[in-house]
């Protein structure tokens, strides 16, 4: 049996068939063209009526964004989809609807992590737990935020490292915001020999705490007698200086020098610290006379 095949005959007519669909398509491609178009207009007018509203509310330049991308993806998916059903008629809504439940699925299984940290960054955006130049503590990580976007917070740590961390993280560990208040409580302690009086230390110890510059004088400074040490009484020192890092560091040095110059000045012994040893019987000594014979 023989054939007759003809490839160009075969060509020839496929591309009548595809130009002639294209023809008869081409109202529908038009119309969703069309729309697209519209949705693009809709989008820009949106866009700027919001960002003119947002401005006057007074929500944080992240927020806004975040919000901004939201809006823009909504409206885009919304006028894709509906493009989409006018250029081919046969795509019912209620076929795109299930062909986009199985599609979900499989998206948010395959990018579970990512829309955690999307709708955990959005979440932070909206509760505003912290701010642009706030100093946090999550876990490992510590250092000055520095940019927060819809998935990830730049953070700044105190050695200069810029460390980039998912909000997904920050949201489901404890997160200490360490300059929420202008200023922080230190404490350290200190300690005075047994002999000491510890009225008078504790005297000495406050003066000294409260004439250094760095401590806020709005706020009062503490100092317990807080127990018995292997060698010394010891106190409890507290006192506010500004919250950032370097503030705190800043102030506990000047506060240290401050207590050691106050209590030597004073005579007060800051003792080392000591141990006695007893021992059950008497101890042998080799003396030289010993060694040499």
């Amino acid at each position: 049996m023989e054939f007759d095949i003809n490839p160009i005959a075969i060509l020839k007519d496929q591309l009548q068939g595809a130009l002639t669909s294209t023809i008869e398509s081409a109202p529908q491609l038009i119309a969703a063209l069309a729309f697209l178009f519209l949705t693009w207009l809709i989008k820009v007018i949106v866009v700027k009526v919001f960002t003119k509203a947002s401005t006057r509310s007074g929500l944080r330049p992240s927020l806004q964004e975040a919000l901004r991308k939201i809006i823009v993806i909504g409206i885009w998916s919304i006028g894709i989809l509906i493009a989409a059903m006018i250029a081919m008629p046969g795509l019912t809504p209620t076929k795109l609807l299930a062909g986009l439940g199985v599609g979900s699925i499989a998206i948010g299984l395959a990018f579970k992590d990512t829309f955690e940290n999307l709708l955990a960054g959005l979440l932070l955006l909206m509760r505003e737990p912290m701010r642009i130049d706030d100093y946090i503590e999550c876990e490992e990580v510590e250092g000055q935020v520095k940019h927060i976007s819809i998935r990830d917070t730049y953070i700044r740590r105190t050695d200069g490292v810029l460390t980039i961390v998912p909000n997904g993280y920050l949201y489901s560990n404890p997160l200490r915001i360490l300059t929420e208040q202008s200023s922080r409580r230190i404490t350290i302690q200190c300690g005075v020999g047994y002999s000491e009086n510890v009225d008078d230390s504790r005297e000495v110890i406050r003066k000294a705490v409260e004439s250094v510059k760095t401590v806020n004088k709005d706020k009062p400074v503490q100092v317990f007698a807080q127990g018995f040490g292997a060698s010394s009484i010891d106190f409890e020192v507290t006192w506010w200086t500004q919250s950032r890092p370097v503030d705190i560091r800043e102030s506990r040095d000047q506060v240290v020098a401050a207590v050691k110059n106050a209590l030597d000045k004073a005579g007060i012994e800051i003792p080392f610290p000591q141990r006695t040893l007893t021992f059950s019987g008497p101890i042998p000594f080799a003396g030289k006379d010993d060694k040499e014979s």
